[in-house]
């Protein structure tokens, strides 16, 4: 009969085309990886990757197997929390994978919230880019994303609207502009800005809302780009320029007077978050337990956070 864990670290070394880093992810050597992996494939009687060297690849029976044993650990992992449901007890591994600045401050919240109530739950928040974050719910790696854009896959993924997140021009506050004036699109073609990477969230909606106003993101002169939007902050805060970033990213700049929330006339910058989950799998009681506590009627969690940040 086949192993369990010595699938899952074929799964990892899969996933990470590396025997090393799949060491590191599960907290095991690189020859106890290398033994495991061995020992499989010699009960399988196949070769599961092509070595060359350190370089490893998966063979055509390697890349056969990876969906179904995902599937397997998935089952494996429904079984185990649908078991203790039936003693009235919520307990497992949640991986959510988060490609948003916004997700980073909210979801500790909700996940000190579910955990109260759930205390034995164990939570990972994964951050990583939009398209990693879909992949890896696709691949069964984490059962939860948030991200800031819908990736079609067809009825595969259940999108929901999680909550919309302010984009907000910040200046340090001895900048010309920290005076309460609010300044016209065309003024942003003046001053030396930061920027996230072009692959952002936040850059695709400054990028529209320019855009409306017949302005080119290209004319903006960059004194620095980012691909941290704390880091932005933290820029902005040393003089280096000005910024669009999430609100809730400049909220602590903001309340220590650090940086200063310049309004742009006829400019609304806001984007949509969403919660996503892979349909195609059977949902555990777990994830639906989150699931509902994240968009229960009477959870108060986000409304607090919105207007903290507001405020």
């Amino acid at each position: 009969m086949l192993n369990i864990h010595e699938l899952n670290v074929f799964i990892e070394a899969a996933l990470a085309q590396n025997f090393s880093v799949a060491a590191r992810r599960l907290y095991l050597s690189q020859p106890a990886v290398s033994l495991h992996i061995s020992n499989l494939e010699k009960q399988l009687g196949l070769e599961l990757f092509r070595r060359n060297g350190r370089s490893i690849q998966l063979s055509a029976a390697g890349q056969a197997l990876l969906p179904l044993a995902q599937e397997a650990m998935r089952q494996v992992k429904h079984i185990e929390e649908t078991m203790w449901s039936l003693k009235g007890v919520l307990i497992g591994e949640l991986s959510i994978a988060c490609s948003t600045t916004v997700g980073k401050y909210v979801l500790p919240r909700l996940v000190a919230g579910f955990r109260r109530k759930h205390p034995d739950v164990r939570v990972t928040v994964n951050i990583m880019s939009r398209r990693a974050a879909i992949d890896w719910l696709l691949s069964c790696r984490a059962d939860m994303a948030v991200v800031s854009a819908r990736l079609n896959h067809g009825a595969e993924l259940e999108y929901r609207d999680f909550l919309e997140d302010d984009i907000i021009l910040i200046a340090p506050p001895d900048h010309p502009w920290a005076d309460g004036r609010t300044v016209v699109p065309a003024d942003l073609l003046t001053v030396p800005f930061i920027l996230r990477e072009s692959t952002a969230g936040s850059y695709e909606v400054l990028l529209e809302g320019l855009n409306q106003h017949g302005l080119d993101i290209g004319q903006l002169p960059v004194a620095l780009t980012l691909a941290n939007a704390e880091a932005i902050e933290m820029s902005v805060e040393a003089g280096i320029g000005v910024a669009f970033v999430s609100r809730m990213a400049a909220s602590r700049g903001l309340a220590l007077g650090k940086v200063v929330h310049v309004p742009v006339a006829d400019m609304s910058l806001t984007r949509r978050i969403y919660m996503v989950r892979n349909v195609r799998h059977a949902i555990t009681p777990l994830e639906q337990a989150f699931w509902e506590f994240v968009f229960a009627e009477e959870h108060e969690e986000l409304r607090q956070l919105s207007y903290a940040v507001r405020s």
